[in-house]
C-alpha cells in the first residue's frame, strides 16, 4: 500500500473522491463534512449543518455539487463553490445510510433505516420513486455505472437489484399523444417505476454493502457473516459465484477496482483486504493497530482508493504506477503491461521488443520497478519486488525488435536492486550481508565487495562506480578501489538523474531535490510541498523536473520556477531544446513543447552572458511582476526597468537603481505630487541640487525650495523667493525668506506691514537701525516697549555663505553592461531617451501661465501692479516662476547625461572594526556599543549590575573619539583616537581604541586608598577601593605578566573592601557588644598590609578587653606581638597579656574560633570554616554562604553570586 495522504479526525463514515480535482470529501460521525486537498494535504472547507452523524456523501460528476445524508433524516445538496447548502430533501423516516448522484440523470439515490430506498430529482427537488421490499435497515444503495439498475444491501440478509428503466422512460419527454396518455394513467392509478429484478440470498447475517462491477455483470457484497460474496447476473437470473473468506469481523464495505481484476474490502477487524477476482484468493492485507474500517471509495478515473476508519481516513494506491524505463542516447527502453518496449526519440518510433511476463501472470506489485540497459551488449536488467526483490537479465537480439510474443527465458537472481556498472558487468545488492556482487552476462558472480554503509538500494554512478543509498545519506563507492569517492547527507532519495556529461547529479526525494557534483559536493537543495515525480537535464545544465501537477526548472544556483501546469502526472525521459519527452502512467510516450525563455534568461543572467540577456530582452516577450521582482532581488533593477511599460513601476525601479534620468521622465508622465516629492528625496540623497529644485518647483513647495537655496547658499534665488512670497501675499513666507537672507530692513518692513509695530521697533533698535527705530517710536507714542537692562542682544543673522553649493562631485566609473545597450528599448521610443539625455530641460519648463507670461518672468508680474488675485492658485506664479541663472537653467543629471556616475560605497566605521576584532569589553564600550560590552562582561565575569559602570562606559566612549568642526553648515566630524598610533603606521590599518583608564592609574589609586586606611578615613578608603574594583573590568593591558598583576589587584582590593565594610558596620552597632567583638575579630582575618593588620589587631584586642573577654583579647595581643609592632603597640599588648593571665576567662560567648581556619561571608559577615559549603562571586571571588546564591555580590556590587563566568579578559594576549 502506498499511502498518499492521511487525516486524523472523528470517525469517518462516508467518503467521495472528486473526478477532476485532487479533493476528497469525508463525512464524520460528529456531523461535520470535511473537504480535503489530498495532494497538498490541506483542509479546504468544512460543512457542519447536519445534526448527528453523516453516513453518506457523494460528489457530482460535473457540477460543483455534492450530496450528504445523515442521522437527522435529511439529505442535503451543497454547492462547494458557494460554500453553502442549496436545499434539503425531506422524506426518509430514519437514519440515511448512503447517498449517490446518478452519472447522467439529475437523480440521487438514498438508502435508509426506514427500510426504503428513495430516488430524488435534485433539479425539481422532489422524490420521484420509493423502492420498498427490504424488511430491515437498507445499508447501501447505488446506481449501475452504465445500465438502469440499482443495487441495495440490507440487514434482512439480502442483496436486491432493482430495474429503474421505467423511471428513465417516464422522465424522458413522451414522443406522441398515446404515450402521453399512458403516462397520465400510470400517474393517476399508480404505475410501477422500479421493480425488483433479483433478490440475492446467501449471506447468513445482515449485508452491509453491495456494489456493481464497472463493466462486467458482476456484483460483490460484504456482510456481518464476515464473508465477501461474488455474484453474477444475466438478463433473467443472478447467482452466487464464490465466497471469499478471511475477515475476522463484520465486512463494512467492498468494491471492484476500476482498472484491475481485484476486489477491495474492509472490515471492523481493522483490516483492508485485496482479493484476486480470477483466482478468488486473498492477495494482500493491510492492518491498523486500533481503528475499525467503515467505508471505501475509489477515484472515478485514477488508481486511487480511500478508506475511512475510527480516527480518520487514508488515501492510498495499491501499487506504483511509474513505468520502469532507461534512457540511452537517442533510445528509451521501458516496460509496459507484460512487454519490454523500445522508443526512438529522433523518429518517435515505438516498438515492442520482447515479452517479459506470461499472460495472466502479472499480479499486484509484481511489475518491473526499475530498468537498467547496457547499449553495447544490448542487455536489459529488470528489477521487481517478486520474491522480496529480484532481477531478470534479458539479452535483446538485434533483429528481435518486432512483435515477438514468446517469453524469453531470463537469467534470474535475488537482490534488492541491480544495475549495469560496465559494458558486460552488473552489480546486485545483497541486503542481508550488505554486499555488492558484480556479475557477468552469464549471471556468474565475478567479485564481491562489502559496502561502507548499510545501503538499501544502488544506482549507476559512472563506469565502475555505484551510488549507494541509505535512509539519510548517499555515497559513491568505487568498485575497483573499494573506496568512497563522495558522501552527502540527504533526505531519503528515490531517484537519481545524472547530467549528460556525468558531472552533476540530481537526487530526487519525495519533497526535495538535491543537486550535487559527481563527487557529491552539495550545490543546492530545492524543497517542494507537492511530491516530486521525475526529472531530466537539458542541454544547458538546467534540471527540468515534474511534480504531481507542474513542470518546473531548477537553475544551478538553486533558483526555480514553474514552466507549466499538468493535468495528470508524467515522467520525464528526456529534454531536448524546448521539447520534453515523457511517459504517462499508462506507459504511453508523449511529447510536450515548453517555453524555455524564462529559465534561459535567468541562466544567462546567472552566467553573466549579458549579450545573450540583451538580445532576449530585445526579442522576447518576457514580462510579468515575477520577472521584475526576480531582477530586483538579484540586484538588476536597471534591467527590470527595460521590461516595464507602466510608468509607476518604472519610476520605482528607476529610484531603486538610482537612475534619476528615467525617474524624471516617469515623474513628468505621472505628474503627481507624491512622485515629485520622492524624486526630490532621491535627488537630494545623490546631491543633485538641480533636480531637487526642479521637483520642488513642480509641486510649488516654496518652503522646501527656500530652505534648499539657504543650504546651497544661493542668495540670489532666495531674494527671488522673497519677491514671490510678496506677490503671493504670504507673510510667513516673506518673513522666513528675509530671515534666511539676513535682510533686517525687510524684516522690519514686514512686521510693520503686518501691524506688529512693537516687534518691528525692537528688531530695528536691536540691529542698530536708529532712523527706523525713531520713526516707529513716534508712531508708537507711549507704547514703546522697554528693552531689558544690562542684556547684550544676540542678532538673528545667518552666516554668509562662503561657497555657493551646486551638484555634488561624483566619481567617474565604467558604464554597466546594460546602460548603453538597453537605453533604446523598453518604452519602444528610441528618440525619447535621446531627447531626455541631451535636451535643455530649461526649455521644457517654459509652460505659458495664465497671464501669457514666459515662465520665470517674475519682474513682469511685479511691474504689472495687479498684485495677487483671489484665484491665485492658477495665475500669478505658475509651476516654475523662477528666473533661473543660465548655469542652473538645465537641471541635468550630470555634466554629461550619457556618462554614468556612481558614488563610492561608504567604508566601514572604525567603531565597527573595533568591535569585529575584539572580545574586550572596554573596547566595545569605547566604540559606543554598550550593549555588546555588557553582554561580554556578563559572560566573562557574571556581572549583572551595570549602574556603577555607566559613567565609565560614557568616559571610555567620549575619550576614544575627538571631534572636529569643519564648516559652520556641516555637522561635527567625530574621529576615532587609536591606541599606539604613530606617524609611520599604515593609514589603512586600524589600531584598537585609545582608552582613558589604565593600570598605572589604579596603582596610584591603591596608594591613596592605603593612605586613607592608615589615617582611619574608612569611608573615603572604601570609596577608593570600590572605584578600583569597578574600573578593573574595563582595563586593557598588554602582557601576560600584567594580566596576573590585575588579577592579584582584584584579590588585594576585595580583602580591603570586605574588611572596611565590616569595620564600618561595627561602628554603627552601639547596642550589640557581642557582634561588635565578632566583627572586630573577623577584620583581623582579612588579608591586609602589615601596618593595617597591626591596627586591626590592636583594635580587636581593645574591644574584647573592654568587654571582659580576656582570653580572646590575649590571643589578639599575642598575634600583635608576633607582627613586629611599634614600641607603643607592644607595650599595650604586654599589659593586656599580664591582665589576662590572671583570669583566662571570656565574659560572653563569641562565634569565633581562631584555631579553626575560616573565611568571612561577604554578605552575612559570619565565618565559613574549612570544609563547609560556600558560593563564590565570579568576579571578585569573595566567599558567601550557600543561601546567597543568585544574589548580587555585596563586596564588588557588580556580579551575581554563583553565576557561571569564563573569567577576566583584559588583554589581547589572552585571546591569541
Amino acid at each position: 500500500m502506498l499511502t498518499k495522504f492521511e487525516t486524523k479526525s472523528n470517525r469517518v463514515k462516508g467518503l467521495s473522491l472528486h473526478s477532476k480535482r485532487p479533493w476528497i470529501l469525508a463525512s464524520l460521525h460528529s456531523g461535520v463534512i470535511q473537504l480535503w486537498d489530498y495532494r497538498m494535504g490541506t483542509l479546504i472547507d468544512r460543512f457542519d449543518e447536519h445534526d448527528g452523524p453523516v453516513r453518506g456523501v457523494h460528489f457530482h460528476k460535473s457540477q460543483p455539487l455534492f450530496v450528504s445524508g445523515g442521522d437527522d433524516y435529511k439529505i442535503k445538496v451543497w454547492n462547494y463553490k458557494l460554500h453553502r447548502c442549496l436545499f434539503t430533501l425531506l422524506g426518509h423516516l430514519d437514519y440515511i445510510r448512503t447517498v449517490q448522484f446518478h452519472h447522467e440523470c439529475p437523480w440521487i439515490v438514498s438508502a435508509s433505516d426506514d427500510q426504503t430506498i428513495r430516488i430524488w430529482n435534485w433539479q425539481s427537488r422532489t422524490c420521484i420513486s420509493v423502492l420498498t421490499g427490504h424488511n430491515h435497515y437498507v445499508m447501501c444503495a447505488s446506481f449501475h455505472p452504465k445500465e438502469d439498475l440499482v443495487v441495495s444491501a440490507s440487514l434482512d440478509q439480502t442483496v436486491r437489484v432493482w430495474d429503474i428503466g421505467a423511471l428513465r422512460k417516464k422522465s424522458a419527454a413522451p414522443a406522441d399523444d398515446i404515450l402521453r396518455l399512458s403516462q397520465m394513467n400510470t400517474d393517476l392509478f399508480g404505475g410501477v417505476d422500479a421493480v425488483v429484478k433479483y433478490v440475492l440470498e446467501g449471506h447468513d447475517r445482515g449485508v452491509n454493502w453491495a456494489a456493481f462491477h464497472p463493466t462486467l455483470p458482476l456484483i460483490v457484497s460484504g456482510a456481518d457473516d464476515r464473508q465477501v460474496k461474488l455474484w453474477r447476473m444475466n438478463d433473467t437470473k443472478a447467482w452466487e459465484v464464490d465466497t471469499l473468506r478471511g475477515h475476522m469481523n463484520n465486512v463494512s464495505c467492498v468494491m471492484f477496482h476500476a482498472k484491475q481484476d481485484i476486489i477491495v474490502s474492509n472490515s471492523e477487524d481493522k483490516s483492508i483486504r485485496v482479493w484476486d477476482v480470477t483466482k478468488r484468493t486473498g492477495v494482500q492485507t493491510f492492518r491498523r493497530e486500533h481503528d475499525r474500517f467503515w467505508i471505501l471509495a475509489s477515484h472515478p478515473e485514477m488508481n486511487l482508493l480511500a478508506a475511512g476508519h475510527d480516527s480518520g481516513m487514508i488515501v492510498f494506491k495499491l501499487e506504483r504506477e511509474r513505468p520502469a524505463f532507461s534512457v540511452s542516447g537517442d533510445s528509451l527502453f521501458y516496460a509496459k503491461d507484460r512487454f519490454l518496449r523500445f522508443y526512438e526519440f529522433s523518429t518517435q518510433r515505438d516498438t515492442q521488443v520482447i515479452a517479459i511476463r506470461r499472460p495472466g501472470s502479472t499480479s499486484l506489485n509484481q511489475g518491473p520497478r526499475a530498468l537498467s540497459y547496457s547499449p553495447t551488449e544490448n542487455a536489459v536488467l529488470i528489477c521487481s519486488d517478486v520474491d522480496g526483490g529480484s532481477y531478470e537479465l534479458y539479452v535483446v537480439p538485434k533483429d528481435s525488435i518486432g512483435r515477438s510474443d514468446t517469453v524469453q527465458e531470463a537469467k534470474k537472481g535475488l537482490g534488492a536492486s541491480a544495475v549495469f556498472v560496465a559494458r558486460n558487468r552488473f552489480a546486485v545488492l545483497e541486503k542481508s550481508t550488505n554486499q555488492v556482487l558484480v556479475k557477468n552476462l552469464k549471471n556468474e558472480t565475478v567479485k564481491k565487495s562489502s559496502l561502507p554503509i548499510a545501503a538499501d538500494a544502488i544506482f549507476y554512478a559512472g563506469t565502475g562506480n555505484l551510488l549507494c543509498r541509505a535512509e539519510d545519506r548517499v555515497v559513491i563507492f568505487d568498485l575497483q578501489q573499494r573506496s568512497l569517492i563522495g558522501d552527502l547527507q540527504t533526505p531519503f532519495v528515490k531517484y537519481v538523474v545524472w547530467s549528460n556529461d556525468m558531472e552533476t547529479v540530481a537526487l530526487l526525494s519525495k519533497h526535495a531535490i538535491v543537486i550535487a557534483s559527481k563527487k557529491l559536493v552539495h550545490q543546492c537543495t530545492l524543497h517542494e510541498t507537492i511530491r516530486v515525480k521525475s526529472g531530466a537535464w537539458d542541454d544547458n545544465g538546467v534540471f527540468i523536473y515534474t511534480t504531481l501537477n507542474h513542470i518546473k526548472y531548477c537553475l544551478p544556483n538553486g533558483d526555480s520556477g514553474i514552466i507549466r501546469t499538468l493535468d495528470v502526472p508524467i515522467y520525464i525521459t528526456k529534454v531536448s531544446g524546448n521539447t520534453i519527452f515523457c511517459l504517462d502512467r499508462d506507459g504511453k510516450n508523449k511529447i510536450i513543447v515548453i517555453d524555455a525563455t524564462e529559465y534561459i534568461f535567468k541562466l544567462s543572467l546567472m552566467k553573466k552572458k549579458y549579450d545573450h540577456v540583451m538580445s532576449m530582452i530585445r526579442n522576447s516577450q518576457l514580462c510579468g511582476q515575477a520577472m521584475i521582482a526576480y531582477l530586483q532581488q538579484k540586484g538588476f533593477p536597471e534591467v527590470a526597468l527595460h521590461f516595464v511599460k507602466d510608468e509607476r513601476t518604472r519610476f520605482n525601479l528607476a529610484l531603486e537603481s538610482g537612475n534619476i534620468q528615467i525617474a524624471v521622465a516617469s515623474a513628468k508622465e505621472i505628474d503627481e505630487k507624491d512622485h515629485w516629492y520622492r524624486l526630490g528625496v532621491e535627488a537630494l540623497r545623490q546631491g543633485n541640487a538641480g533636480i531637487v529644485e526642479y521637483a520642488y518647483q513642480r509641486t510649488k513647495n516654496f518652503e522646501r525650495l527656500s530652505f534648499l537655496y539657504l543650504i546651497t547658499g544661493n542668495m540670489e534665488k532666495l531674494s527671488k523667493m522673497l519677491k514671490i512670497a510678496e506677490v503671493k501675499n504670504d507673510v510667513m513666507g516673506q518673513f522666513h525668506n528675509a530671515l534666511y537672507l539676513g535682510d533686517v530692513r525687510e524684516r522690519v518692513k514686514i512686521l510693520e506691514n503686518a501691524g506688529h509695530l512693537p516687534l518691528a521697533y525692537i528688531t530695528a533698535s536691536t540691529h542698530g537701525l536708529q532712523d527706523v527705530a525713531e520713526r516707529l517710536a513716534t508712531e508708537l507714542g507711549d507704547n514703546v516697549p522697554v528693552l531689558p537692562e544690562g542684556k547684550v542682544p544676540s542678532l538673528l543673522m545667518p552666516p554668509p555663505p562662503i561657497l555657493c553649493g551646486g551638484d555634488w562631485p561624483l566619481l567617474r566609473v565604467m558604464r554597466g553592461i546594460f546602460e548603453g545597450g538597453l537605453d533604446n528599448i523598453g518604452r519602444g521610443a528610441p528618440d525619447e531617451d535621446e531627447e531626455v539625455a541631451d535636451a535643455d530641460w530649461g526649455e521644457e519648463l517654459d509652460v505659458d501661465d495664465m497671464n501669457g507670461l514666459q515662465n520665470g518672468d517674475v519682474s513682469a508680474i511685479l511691474e504689472d501692479g495687479e498684485g495677487p488675485e483671489e484665484n491665485d492658485e492658477e495665475g500669478g506664479w505658475d509651476l516654475e516662476d523662477l528666473d533661473l541663472p543660465p548655469e542652473a537653467d538645465t537641471p541635468k543629471v550630470s555634466a554629461n547625461a550619457r556618462s554614468v556616475f556612481v558614488a563610492p560605497t561608504p567604508g566601514m566605521p572604525v567603531s565597527q572594526i573595533w568591535i569585529q576584532r575584539s572580545s574586550l569589553a572596554a573596547e566595545h564600550a569605547a566604540a559606543g556599543n554598550f550593549d555588546t560590552a555588557m553582554r561580554l562582561l556578563s559572560r566573562q565575569l557574571g556581572i549583572r549590575n551595570f549602574v556603577p559602570l555607566k559613567p565609565m562606559f560614557i568616559d571610555l566612549h567620549c575619550g576614544s573619539h575627538t571631534y572636529l568642526m569643519a564648516f559652520s553648515c556641516a555637522p561635527v566630524l567625530s574621529l576615532a583616537v587609536e591606541r599606539g598610533w604613530n606617524e609611520s603606521s599604515s593609514p589603512n590599518v586600524r589600531g584598537p581604541p585609545a582608552l582613558v583608564y589604565n593600570f598605572s592609574q589604579l596603582e596610584e589609586k591603591l596608594k591613596a586608598a592605603y593612605k586613607a586606611t592608615t589615617a582611619g578615613k574608612f569611608t573615603e578608603a572604601l570609596r577608593l577601593f570600590l572605584g578600583i574594583l569597578h574600573t578593573i573590568p574595563l582595563i586593557v593591558v598588554d602582557s601576560r605578566r600584567e594580566v596576573d598583576e590585575v588579577k592579584e589587584l582584584i584579590i588585594i582590593v576585595k580583602e580591603y573592601v570586605l574588611g572596611l565594610q565590616m569595620e564600618l558596620k561595627r561602628k554603627e552597632m552601639k547596642d550589640n557588644p557581642v557582634r561588635q567583638q565578632e566583627l572586630a575579630a573577623y577584620f583581623t582575618h582579612c588579608n591586609l598590609q602589615l601596618p593595617h593588620l597591626r591596627l586591626a589587631l590592636q583594635n580587636a584586642m581593645t574591644v574584647c578587653f573592654r568587654a571582659k573577654n580576656l582570653s580572646t583579647a590575649a590571643n589578639f595581643a599575642r598575634r600583635l606581638l608576633e607582627s613586629n609592632p611599634t614600641e607603643q603597640q607592644a607595650k599595650t599588648a604586654r599589659q593586656v597579656l599580664q591582665a589576662a593571665e590572671r583570669n583566662m576567662k571570656d565574659a560572653s560567648q563569641l562565634n569565633y574560633d581562631f584555631r579553626n581556619p575560616f573565611v568571612v561571608c561577604g554578605a552575612t559577615y559570619v565565618p565559613i570554616y574549612r570544609g563547609q559549603k560556600d558560593m563564590l562571586c565570579p568576579y571578585c571571588s569573595s566567599r558567601f554562604v550557600p543561601s546567597q546564591e543568585g544574589q548580587l555580590c555585596t563586596v564588588c556590587d557588580l556580579a551575581v553570586v554563583g553565576a557561571d563566568a569564563s573569567g577576566l579578559l583584559c588583554s589581547p594576549s589572552q585571546i591569541r
